[in-house]
């Protein structure tokens, strides 16, 4: 329970106060309403007393008041209504109610935080139907502590609203206050028309309303005097007549308006009044008006018409406003039309703001200063010691004499109060055998009645004591009388008295409230006064600890049924999230049940649901029960509006971010060696880097379609979307091309749940209609609908605790834009007729197995996307903020052509090289025709469509005959291994820039609306073993142009798998001799190793090698030096075989370096069949690898550093003495037994040579990890490119070569000296002059050299020094001398070039020729 701002011992005393009347005249209303106050208005911030009184009890002690507190209120002649009661208290709550977004009215017990507001439960509190909840408030506690502002401001203006009856007199008026003004001219002649008016209401058959306490009302005289304005000799005067007149003890002269209301803006006022107009606005009854002050009675007036901030310059019939109709006016009618709710609730709750707004924006008291507040607290102290207090004691003492005189008693009845007590109890009946005389009226002389002020008068000046002995006797007498009305007040008083008496004498007497309230309820229909009863009693028990039964009383006050619902709802904050999940079933079911019964199927509703989605761990059993339950009265709920909008389902879930949309068709499934493009479905799983690699080929494509440059508005084509992909743009989709939306579902339950009528929810708009108007909204659309075709799903079951994805379809017949919404569908389960032990069906649902009993309902589930964090500006990193996600909202575009792609006899496994024939097929399904077609993939050199001619790609029949994939001509036998050249072009290929993008040959570049075509494809299994994926990308476009889609792609991803075949490696270096060569190009030795390193594994039994082949733009071969009598070199597993071959120049090289692209095809033969090299397919997968491998140079070139320009040319001219641009084609056969049968396959593997006396391979070598060696540490230094060429590079300037005859006879005994003449030739091999120094000197570098040449020498010049032109060969005449015969070596001349334009760098020696020996013979 909440706990109060006041203790229960200041909310009594101050709920029941000393009520003073005051009647003003007009010009006295009118100096306070420039305050925007009334009089009654102007006194309420000072109505308490600051300091303790003192009377005398009718026993002549003193009897001390505390904190006294008096009413002072304006007159007003007719009673409240109950409508405007209950409006009155559901303005204050909702006035007190936090702002919204507030924590509001929650109690902290323990752990735990109870909300009390639920605004679902309502319970029926008399006087406010809104009631929120039934109180429960708590005093301070360790454990226990809440405050509920809006029940504290309820509990006070329903005890300040009580209307005054004729059974009590707590609210009775004790005095009035007759208030005149010393402005008017004759004030003395105002104060009489006053108290006349104040005896005629008082006194007069006319009025019954309101109530006087006695007949002699205290009649205090109130002369208000503006100080501002007014003359203060004429006020003092005036009250010193009115002093001889009524007395000084009847009257006062009060000095307001002291202060002038123009002053300055800045200037601090306090303004007191503030809180309690807030606070009592609505039920203000004072207004102030100008006019006649004359009081009528106007019984037909409109008492239903509240004043809001008495301020209203009305004036109906003569009448002053502070005689208009009380807000509250009581009506003992029990009329419905009275009750406060619906339309008038809405009025009240904007009248509320209204007020609220317009005394925020009013200053009260503007005119009045400090010493005036203190002035008016003075005249409420000098009113209540001097005027009511003397009166007050004086009544009380009055009725005492009264009742002792008239009953015979003792003098006192205070000292009397002993003997009551002290006799013998006579039981009292108890109250159901009491009579209903709740009618019965005591004339106001009878002695019953004067008892009863007297009691009422003493607990109004807090004398307890006394007050209960009154009460008490007073019950007794009404009980005897059976006048129930009259004895259930008192009941309730004394009760309350000896609470409050001080020092505890006896103990709280709950059980005269008991029967008070039972009394008020049952038998005087009166709900206000028990009402008061519940009130008073419930704080009493609080205070006492005694919670439960302060629980009860309010409980007992309402709905039982709704307090159990309320006691539910609350149990429920209490487990909820602590883990109890079955306790939270039984809760939540059990509120269910109690809601459904009480007509809240909102709420039962709201329940059941909760059961179902919270993971429930009840068994399979009794999550059934739940779920019919819930069905049954879902049902309900929507059978009350069936025409209302579908009702959101809670089941099954649905996972919305794992959403998928799929735009066209599915794929076609394979037809025997007729293999569908793999293209994108659902199917897949989503890969990112694959995703990348797509996107990059797409690029690529249109790069160079749009020459080298990618459109600023393109984006990659997405068919698929989910969660990975990029959704912030509206997808497009092609009209009648249908669009599959995935809905990921999930049953939680351990029961089964049938959909059934499944379909996606979708709306749409036609292209050119702006109007929301004309958007289309449907649940439900056959295929056959002229906008968009909905596919429905008839059944679609979910086992129980199942993931289970349903693929929707949409058929769009239009374009426009379309924006699928949800899905819709009739939730049910298949049900069984067991029993549940303790829990039983709700009457109504249905339990039999057969699927047409089964129980569904309609309904909808929404999809809701929430887009990725957005985590880029500033803003967007500090904050959380989401994109979109549009890929629900498709824009659908005109018709495109759609292109199918079909691979036949396409082989899966290949021998690394092998070439192999395939067939592609092209089909256009769409209505629309298209060009532009293209395929690109990262592994140009895997396929080949030929070449651009006929000429380069026809069938001979020699190659029809061996089902050969090859180009191959009948070889002249005669011609033994000669070389057979041709030339050719990479563009007669298709190559060009972009070698991945390759152009697709079909007829007249036109695929019409339902054609096909076939066209031939080459394959090349990968050099590397192992499986590939290789990426096609076919790239196409729609004859007529279209702003939204430009193109569309059709994927398809082959896997390969090779295994090992040959290993080629190959090395060149230059000739020796330079005899025989052809102009001054020179020659070279090319030098080819293959080795089968196939292991069997595919059945292969060896291999042939069938030719060899190069190519180049500068070199070529021109016969094979080992040629063997075997012209088909035969290599089984494991074996080796080397091959050699001479390489010269061409002869058109000047021809071919001015057009650089074309190539000399050099083929040299083993067998009888010439496999043309230039030709499809062997040139188009050479043209392909080599653009492969320069693309792998070029980017390690450019990777490195630029290097000055100054020794460019240099190093460029040196190293290119040892380059060669060469590249070698091994052709080859290999026979596999496969089913019994011999099979002949054919493949081809490149050697790319670059430079003299480097091997190169067929393949890349995969490196040797480095073994483990020590951690150094080392400064990075800078990694420029190093500018000085490499020693051999240095040493390939210059070719040597000897010339002399192999042996010498010579008569050593005839002549001594033995000379034989040596040629030594040198030939340039680089493009520029370089300068040669000869050196004939011998160098000795061991003693064993010494003795090899050490006995011959050269004669002549020892040192020679030339200059040789580019290309150029010169001789060098020289003369070897010998003394006596042996084997000689004349490989002793050194030789240093550089080049001519450069001083002194790079100078090296040249590289020594192989030894050339002699042999010196004596004859």
């Amino acid at each position: 329970m909440a706990q109060c701002v006041q203790s229960v011992q200041e909310l009594i005393p101050d709920s029941f106060v000393p009520c003073v009347a005051a009647l003003c005249s007009e010009e006295a209303e009118r100096l306070t309403r420039r305050n925007h106050l009334s009089f009654a208005e102007l006194l309420k911030p000072f109505s308490r007393l600051t300091s303790e009184v003192h009377m005398r009890d009718p026993n002549n002690q003193l009897h001390i008041i505390k904190n006294l507190k008096i009413s002072v209120s304006n007159i007003v002649t007719q009673p409240p209504l109950p409508g405007a009661i209950r409006k009155h208290l559901s303005d204050v709550v909702s006035i007190s109610q936090p702002a919204e977004g507030l924590v509001a009215n929650v109690i902290t017990a323990g752990d735990y935080d109870l909300n009390i507001s639920d605004q679902s439960i309502k319970a029926s509190v008399p006087w406010y139907s809104n009631w929120k909840d039934t109180l429960m408030e708590l005093k301070e506690s360790t454990l226990y502590s809440a405050t509920t502002p809006w029940f504290e401001s309820y509990r006070e203006s329903f005890l300040q609203s009580m209307p005054a009856s004729d059974h009590e007199f707590l609210n009775h008026y004790l005095a009035c206050m007759l208030v005149a003004s010393s402005s008017e001219p004759e004030p003395v002649e105002q104060f009489l028309k006053l108290s006349q008016e104040q005896h005629r209401i008082q006194h007069s058959s006319d009025y019954s309303y309101p109530k006087w306490f006695i007949p002699n009302t205290l009649k205090y005289y109130v002369l208000l005097h503006d100080v501002s304005a007014g003359d203060e000799q004429r006020a003092d005067s005036l009250y010193e007549e009115m002093k001889q007149r009524y007395g000084t003890q009847g009257c006062y002269l009060l000095k307001i308006n002291s202060r002038t209301s123009n002053r300055s803006s800045d200037e601090q006022i306090p303004d007191p009044w503030s809180q309690y107009l807030q606070k009592n606005s609505i039920q203000n009854q004072e207004s102030y008006e100008d006019g006649p002050y004359t009081i009528t009675s106007n019984k037909n007036a409109d008492s239903s018409m509240l004043s809001l901030d008495g301020l209203d310059n009305e004036v109906k019939d003569g009448l002053p406003n502070n005689f208009k109709a009380h807000p509250l006016q009581l009506d003992q009618s029990s009329d419905p039309a009275s009750n406060f709710d619906g339309a008038d609730h809405i009025k009240s709750m904007l009248s509320i703001h209204e007020t609220k707004k317009m005394n925020t924006g009013i200053l009260h008291g503007a005119c009045l200063t400090l010493t005036d507040h203190d002035r008016i607290r003075q005249f409420i102290q000098e009113f209540t010691f001097r005027g009511l207090l003397p009166h007050i004691e004086k009544t009380i003492r009055q009725l005492n004499d009264q009742l002792i005189s008239r009953k015979g008693l003792s003098r006192s009845l205070f000292s009397a109060t002993k003997k009551w007590f002290s006799g013998s109890k006579v039981p009292e009946k108890s109250i159901n055998e009491l009579k209903n005389t709740s009618g019965l009226l005591y004339p106001p002389e009878a002695p019953e009645l004067q008892i009863r002020k007297m009691a009422d008068l003493c607990f109004l000046v807090q004398h307890y004591d006394l007050a209960y002995s009154c009460y008490h006797t007073a019950k007794k007498d009404f009980l005897n009388d059976q006048a129930m009305l009259y004895a259930a007040g008192a009941l309730e008083m004394a009760a309350v008295s000896a609470f409050l008496q001080p020092g505890a004498p006896r103990p709280y007497p709950a059980h005269y409230m008991d029967t008070a309230i039972q009394t008020y309820r049952d038998i005087c229909k009166n709900m206000v006064l028990a009402e008061r009863c519940v009130l008073l009693s419930a704080e009493i028990l609080k205070s006492q600890s005694k919670y439960s039964e302060a629980a009860a009383l309010l409980i007992r006050l309402t709905s039982e049924k709704k307090h159990a619902l309320r006691c539910y709802c609350q149990a429920m904050q209490v487990y909820k999230g602590k883990g109890w999940s079955l306790a939270e079933d039984h809760i939540n079911f059990t509120i269910g049940r109690q809601s459904f019964t009480l007509r809240q199927l909102d709420n039962a509703v709201s329940a059941f649901k909760h059961i179902l989605i919270n993971e429930s761990k009840q068994p399979a059993a009794q999550q059934g029960a739940f779920l019919r339950e819930y069905l049954y009265v879902y049902k309900n709920v929507s059978q009350l509006s069936p025409d209302g909008p579908l009702p959101q389902l809670p089941l099954p879930y649905i996972n919305s971010l794992a959403t998928r949309v799929f735009f066209g068709h599915d794929r076609r499934p394979a037809e025997g060696e007729k293999q569908a493009a793999t293209h994108i479905s659902l199917d897949q799983e989503y890969d990112s880097e694959s995703s990348q690699q797509w996107r990059e080929l797409e690029e690529q494509v249109v790069a160079v379609i749009n020459k080298g440059i990618i459109p600023s508005n393109f984006h990659p084509t997405q068919y698929c979307l989910n969660s990975y992909t990029d959704n912030s743009r509206f997808p497009l989709a092609v009209v009648e091309e249908p669009i599959t939306v995935e809905v990921a579902f999930r049953n939680p339950l351990k029961v089964p749940l049938l959909l059934t009528e499944l379909s996606l929810l979708w709306k749409f708009q036609p292209k050119g209609s702006n109007s929301k108007d004309n958007e289309e909204t449907k649940e439900l659309v056959t295929c056959g609908h002229e906008m968009i075709g909905t596919e429905v799903i008839s059944e679609f079951l979910i086992n129980s605790e199942e993931i289970k994805v349903a693929r929707l379809k949409l058929f769009p017949h239009h374009i426009g834009e379309l924006h699928i919404l949800g899905v819709v569908y009739n939730l049910g389960t298949i049900q069984s007729s067991v029993g549940l032990d303790g829990i039983g069906c709700i009457p109504g649902c249905h339990t039999g197995k057969h699927p047409s009993n089964i129980m569904s309902v309609r309904g909808r589930q929404d999809l809701e996307i929430q887009g990725p964090r957005l985590n880029n500006t500033k803003e967007e990193k500090t904050s959380i903020k989401y994109g979109p996600d549009r890929r629900l909202d498709p824009i659908i575009t005109e018709e495109m052509p759609l292109l199918e792609v079909f691979f036949i006899n396409f082989p899966t496994g290949l021998l690394c090289g092998e070439i192999r024939k395939a067939y592609v097929e092209f089909v256009n399904v769409s209505k629309c025709p298209l060009t532009g077609l293209k395929v690109v993939s990262k592994r140009p050199e895997f396929f080949t469509f030929g070449g651009n001619t006929e000429a380069l790609t026809p069938l001979s029949p020699s190659a029809s005959e061996n089902c050969s994939a090859y180009k191959t001509v009948v070889a002249d036998s005669t011609s033994g291994a000669t070389a057979l050249t041709s030339s050719a072009s990479s563009v007669d290929f298709g190559l060009g820039s972009q070698p991945e993008v390759i152009h697709v040959p079909l007829p007249d570049s036109v695929l019409l609306p339902g054609a096909s075509v076939q066209l031939p494809m080459w394959l090349r299994g990968p050099d590397e073993e192992g499986v590939h994926e290789i990426n096609f990308l076919f790239y196409y476009e729609s004859i007529k142009k279209q702003s939204n889609i430009c193109h569309r792609v059709l994927r398809h991803t082959a896997v390969i798998c090779t295994s090992r075949s040959l290993n080629v490696r190959a090395t060149v270096c230059r000739s020796n001799t330079l005899e025989g060569e052809e102009g001054r190009g020179g020659n070279m030795l090319v030098f080819v190793d293959v080795e089968n390193i196939n292991t069997s594994e595919a059945g292969v039994k060896e291999f042939h090698i069938v030719q060899v082949s190069s190519n180049s733009k500068h070199w070529k071969l021109q016969k094979s030096v080992n040629l063997s009598e075997n012209k088909d070199s035969k290599l089984a597993s494991r074996e080796k075989g080397k091959l050699c071959f001479k390489a010269v120049r061409c002869k058109n090289f000047e021809a071919a370096a001015q057009s650089s692209e074309k190539y000399t095809f050099v083929d040299i033969i083993f067998g009888n069949e010439q496999i043309i090299s230039s030709a499809s397919p062997c040139a188009d997968f050479f043209f392909r690898s080599l653009s492969s491998e320069l693309k792998k140079t070029h980017a390690q070139y450019n990777s490195l550093a630029t290097e000055k320009q100054s020794s460019d040319d240099a190093v460029r001219l040196i190293k290119k003495c040892s380059e060669v641009d060469l590249n070698i084609v091994v052709l080859w056969k290999a026979y596999v037994v496969e089913d019994n049968k011999q099979l002949i396959l054919e493949g081809q593997h490149h050697v790319i040579l670059r430079t003299l006396g480097r091997e190169a391979f067929s393949f890349s070598q995969k490196q040797e990890p480095p073994e483990m060696g020590l951690l150094k540490f080392t400064r990075p230094e800078n990694t420029m490119v190093p500018t000085k060429p490499t020693v051999e590079q240095l040493s390939s300037l210059i070719k040597t070569s000897l010339q002399y005859p192999e042996s010498f006879n010579h008569p050593f005994h005839q002549k001594s000296l033995c000379l034989v003449p040596v040629t030594l030739l040198l030939s340039n091999c680089s493009q520029t002059d370089v300068d040669v120094i000869i050196d004939l000197r011998h160098k000795a570098t061991s003693p064993d050299a010494l003795e090899v040449h050490g006995s011959f020498t050269w004669l002549g010049q020892t040192q020679y020094k030339l200059q040789l032109k580019s290309q150029e060969i010169y001789s060098l005449q020289l003369k070897a001398c010998f003394v006596h015969a042996g084997v000689y070596n004349l490989g002793t001349p050194r030789v240093f070039a550089k080049l001519s334009d450069q001083v002194t760098l790079f100078e090296t020696s040249q590289q020594s020729s192989m030894p050339a020996l002699i042999i010196i013979s004596n004859v």
